[in-house]
């Protein structure tokens, strides 16, 4: 089975054929997630809340991003694999971030990595492409961007569009192979989409018109806890199956009954 590439999702653009990115952290995951078949499959900085329990996700350090990575990269046989590079990893110079994309393609087997970047950046992604490391370009209101003003459930926070419009020619310009669009509106996602020669991925608030979307899917399946009480998953919630299941396992092991198993039978 060929693994996709670049190539692929540029055809996918062409031929406005959606492009399905989803997340996962971990080999089993990735190994189911990889049999649905999504061109691509996420390891971001998200990891730093849903596998390793922080509240902020730049608390997630390299190394730790490299071992989520490296598990999800022995998962998949056919989705494009894209590392994200975590807060501080790329921000002090072109010759650090160099050095750590180099790191997760080198210690990880990811096929690409994703930066949140704009403008002011695009030297920096530059000089990773050159080195031969495909980059995702990450762009509007991003977790790094919005972490000290709520994240993602901040509200009233203002996009300036012409910016918007100048971070991502200047991320293509650099030679980004994707832009993801999360917080910019559907609208101006809908009209980048258009003018971009790069495929789009809509992250929240990005609406329908991307080229495709991106699932965070322990959010999309309802694989937490707060599912259990409040269920709201559009996809879930399959954490419900999951707790039953252990729930009833439980039962019997207190009851005094025998275990099933599938090798017996019972």
């Amino acid at each position: 089975m060929a693994r996709v590439n670049i190539l692929d999702l540029q055809r996918m653009k062409k031929d406005k054929q959606k492009i399905v990115m989803m997340t996962a952290y971990d080999f089993q995951m990735a190994r189911i997630l990889d049999r649905v078949g999504p061109e691509m499959i996420l390891v971001g900085d998200s990891g730093a809340n849903i596998l390793l329990g922080y509240e902020d996700v730049n608390a997630v350090t390299m190394d730790e991003m490299i071992v989520m990575i490296r598990s999800v990269s022995r998962g998949t046989r056919r989705a494009m694999v894209v590392g994200d590079m975590p807060f501080m990893s790329y921000q002090i110079s072109k010759e650090q971030a160099v050095r750590n994309a180099g790191r997760i393609i080198a210690e990880s087997a990811a096929q690409a990595v994703k930066v949140e970047v704009g403008a002011d950046y695009a030297p920096t992604v530059e000089a990773i492409v050159k080195a031969g490391i495909p980059v995702m370009g990450h762009m509007g209101l991003t977790p790094m961007a919005t972490i000290g003003v709520g994240g993602f459930q901040a509200e009233g926070l203002k996009i300036d569009e012409e910016q918007v419009w100048r971070d991502a020619l200047a991320l293509q310009d650099a030679g980004v192979f994707s832009l993801l669009l999360t917080g910019i509106g559907a609208d101006l996602a809908k009209r980048i989409t258009q003018e971009m020669r790069v495929p789009t991925i809509a992250g929240f608030g990005g609406g329908d018109d991307c080229d495709g979307q991106v699932g965070v899917t322990h959010v999309v399946l309802g694989l937490n806890l707060e599912e259990l009480d409040k269920p709201k998953a559009a996809y879930g919630p399959v954490v419900a199956s999951l707790f039953d299941a252990a729930r009833e396992f439980s039962t019997d092991v207190r009851a005094g009954k025998p275990v099933r198993s599938k090798q017996d039978g019972k």
